[in-house]
């Protein structure tokens, strides 16, 4: 890690040594400028306003521009020298909940790392403490050539610094805030509840500059002599004034089926618990098998009679007599099916008393 501060962050009569570094990376494109006409580089000369002349980067200095427009001069050594103890110490004032900071404040993160081994006990309290207890210290370093308001918390293994904007560096809401009395409806509310629920959760990892990967899919096309990738639609519907509630469910409409053909699209691994379920349904087959009894066949016959009448009738009527056959043939039936168990017990009968007699 490249250090771009060190120095002592200190709580009470704590002191740790550390070094403070980027913790952020940023994949922004960077563009040169060229001239057009035989694709020179364009260079940017700082330029003396008085005498024209062109100036070196060691013949520049800075100055304080006051109120009457005049300059100031001061020199590197004389702000390295100003009474800062945050020119080379964190300390910390306070403590505040960790998620109670307004996110407006927020500006750069840093990590925040022991200077060195002997410095690692303490880090490593801290560290602990701030997890613990759900806090974050608040102190000020100098740092850039301007004093900071720092936030210090923990996170993972590491301390992370984040500086903080002045408070009265954040505007008011007012500016941006909606102007006349605007009138919001349950139903439109829980229909954007619904839309809410419908988009699902967002995983931040699954992002991508899109815009990155594009200028460079242009590079790629121009350097290997290809054609340049095709521009996307833009038209967006955007600024367009729209009934509310069409939209809202409309939006919900697209976003559920979105989340349905994601669905439909993933691999999914069968699961083995449902196999009660298919047994349940190869017995209900089995019990259809087993013989029923002559209470059951004639309430069957019946119901399959009524089915059939009521089948007729819906026809128009033109098919009553082969019904009325039919619904005598399924009486006759059941007559006869009645009888075979009667004869049967007839026969047992007849052999149980000629066997006694013998």
């Amino acid at each position: 890690m490249r250090s771009l501060w060190s120095g002592t962050l200190s709580f009470g009569l704590v002191a740790v040594p550390v070094k403070l570094g980027s913790a952020v990376s940023s994949h922004k494109l960077g563009f040169r400028q060229i001239h057009t006409a035989d694709h020179g580089r364009v260079r940017l000369q700082k330029v003396c306003a008085l005498d024209e002349q062109v100036l070196t980067q060691a013949e520049i200095g800075r100055a304080y521009e006051t109120a009457d427009d005049q300059l100031i001069e001061i020199s590197d050594d004389e702000l390295k020298a100003l009474p800062l103890p945050t020119a080379k110490t964190i300390e910390v004032s306070g403590f505040l909940d960790a998620d109670s900071v307004d996110f407006l404040k927020l500006d750069t993160p840093y990590f925040l790392a022991p200077a060195d081994a002997a410095a690692n006990k303490a880090y490593v309290l801290m560290r602990e403490a701030l997890q613990r207890s759900g806090k974050a210290a608040v102190g000020k370093l100098a740092m850039h050539n301007s004093e900071h308001l720092a936030l210090v918390r923990a996170h993972d293994d590491v301390l992370i610094l984040q500086t903080l904007r002045w408070p009265d560096e954040v505007k008011s809401t007012s500016e941006a805030a909606p102007t006349g009395k605007v009138n919001i409806t349950d139903a439109e509310l829980d229909l954007a509840d619904t839309l809410i629920n419908a988009l699902g959760e967002a995983d931040l990892e699954e992002y991508t500059d899109n815009y990155a990967e594009a200028v460079q899919a242009l590079v790629s096309a121009k350097v290997e002599g290809g054609e340049a990738p095709a521009a996307a639609d833009g038209s967006g519907g955007g600024g367009k004034v729209v009934d509310l509630m069409a939209a809202l469910e409309a939006s919900v409409a697209q976003a559920r089926s979105a989340r349905s053909d994601n669905a439909t699209d993933a691999t999914v691994t069968p699961i083995k618990k449902p196999a009660k379920k298919t047994a349940a349904k190869r017995a209900a087959p089995a019990q259809k098998s087993t013989p029923k009894s002559n209470d059951t066949k004639k309430s069957t016959a019946k119901k399959t009679t009524a089915k059939k009448t009521a089948a007729t009738k819906s026809a128009g009527g033109t098919a009553t007599k082969t019904t009325a056959t039919k619904t005598t043939v399924t009486k006759t039936t059941a007559k006869k099916t009645a009888a075979k168990p009667a004869k049967k017990a007839a026969a047992k009968t007849a052999a149980g008393k000629s066997s006694r007699s013998a």
